[in-house]
């Protein structure tokens, strides 16, 4: 099986989470040479580390039966405390790791802390980067340069009740405006479902609707960036979604306030007909009443056959600028951040991989991954890659406007205006 693939520019970018000042100049890591002694790993610890673990001390013993006198220490960071190491490794080199594990979205801030090394001509010379999803290893670069492998990727796709659909002789929807008629069919016929689970406050589910229609967040010329939100084409996208949370669909009182878990767990307890989740969130489907009874396929586009661009989420692996060995950092990158162990990853996690190979293989053994895979080929976008989308982000700007439609306070005009105007000042533009 072979997916679309569309080498679509997205747009670049990342979050900072409490980054530190500029420390130096980051034109050239500080690079000894040094191939023995300790390679210090950072990997962020999950709810449930042991089979990442396994994978990772197989990579491990590999890597150090491949490079003597070489030990690799591996340490698990709780993600909620990665800002306080992370800062203080930029400013402390000493404290400092050679290799981390680190979120895309945090990627802008700890490129203005010159905290990764520029990756770009190593990853240039490396033939099986030629196999990356192109729009998610943009995720990995800022200013067009790139401080990472994309380690795994995820990505948003319509869920929907085969029940259901099938009972009221429907079919998925093939574009945006039919989602909604249909959403609208499904809570004619059953008022006691949401024709689709969506929230107010699930950004996730907004960003594609603006992206679809031809709009996007924000632009930037130069190094100033200046919001778009209000624009024509996103103001259509604001409003198609807005309209999810409507009385004859998901009513506002109930949906204006829900995020993208809730409205997942909306649909896995079988209040709803659709919603739009991830390939990550399938384990609390099959957790729910919904279990046996729903299929997934790509979120529509604007035009019948197309796919909204999703936002490409995942995490990073990179090399610290402050390391002394750099070359041996980098080789353990391209084994753990490489193919065979990408794959593992998926066997033991469920994470999907960031090479189109790979990704084809485990869809042609795990089916409920081809709409998503074939979203991310289809071309993803991503968030501006500055750090004042911290700020925006977390004042909850976008949701605000689409709430403010969504009960009537505001329409979209002037929603978009005020969320315009806020965005601006946190650009500084």
């Amino acid at each position: 099986m072979r997916f679309r693939r569309t080498l679509a520019i997205a747009a670049l970018g990342a979050l900072a989470i409490g980054c530190a000042p500029p420390q130096a100049s980051n034109e050239t890591p500080e690079q000894s040479g040094e191939t023995t002694g300790e390679l210090r790993v950072w990997l962020f610890q999950e709810a449930s580390n042991a089979a990442k673990e396994a994978v990772v001390d197989e990579a491990r013993a590999e890597f150090e039966k491949a490079h003597d006198g070489v030990t690799v220490n591996v340490e698990y960071l709780p993600v909620d405390g990665r800002a306080t190491r992370f800062n203080g490794a930029f400013n402390d080199k000493a404290s400092a790791p050679d290799v981390a594990e680190f979120g895309n979205t945090d990627l802008a801030g700890y490129t203005a802390s010159n905290g990764f090394a520029d990756l770009t001509a190593d990853l240039d010379a490396w033939a099986d980067s030629e196999d990356l999803v192109p729009d998610v290893l943009d995720t990995a670069t800022v200013n067009g340069r790139t401080y990472g492998v994309p380690w795994f990727t995820g990505t948003r796709a319509l869920y929907y009740r085969t029940d259901v659909f099938a009972e009221l002789g429907l079919e998925p929807p093939t574009t945006l405006a039919e989602l909604t008629e249909t959403a609208r069919a499904v809570r004619a016929a059953k008022p006691d479902l949401y024709g689709i689970a969506v929230g107010g406050k699930y950004q996730f589910a907004l960003l594609p609707y603006i992206w679809a229609n031809g709009g996007d967040v924000a632009e930037q010329d130069g190094d100033t960036w200046r919001s778009t939100i209000d624009s024509a084409e996103a103001r259509q996208g604001l409003a198609q979604y807005a309209e999810l949370i409507s009385d004859d669909i998901c009513p506002p009182a109930a949906c204006a306030q829900l995020t993208g878990s809730q409205s997942v767990a909306a649909f896995a307890g079988g209040k709803a007909a659709m919603t739009i989740g991830g390939d990550f969130n399938r384990a609390a489907v099959d957790a729910g009443a919904v279990k046996g009874r729903y299929g997934v396929v790509p979120l529509p586009g604007r035009d019948n056959g197309s796919i909204a661009p999703a936002f490409a989420g995942g995490n990073l692996l990179g090399v610290f600028r402050s390391s002394t060995k750099h070359a041996l950092a980098l080789k353990f990158v391209r084994l753990l951040g490489g193919k065979k162990y990408q794959e593992k990853m998926y066997g033991a996690m469920g994470n999907m991989p960031t090479f189109t190979d790979v990704q084809d293989r485990v869809a042609a053994e795990d089916p409920f991954l081809e709409p998503f895979i074939e979203t991310v080929q289809s071309g993803t976008r991503f968030v501006p890659s500055t750090p004042a989308w911290t700020k925006i982000d977390a004042a909850g700007v976008l949701p605000t406007a689409v709430q403010q439609v969504a009960t009537g306070q505001l329409d979209v005009a002037a929603a978009t205006g005020a969320a315009a105007a806020e965005m601006n000042e946190a650009f500084g533009s």
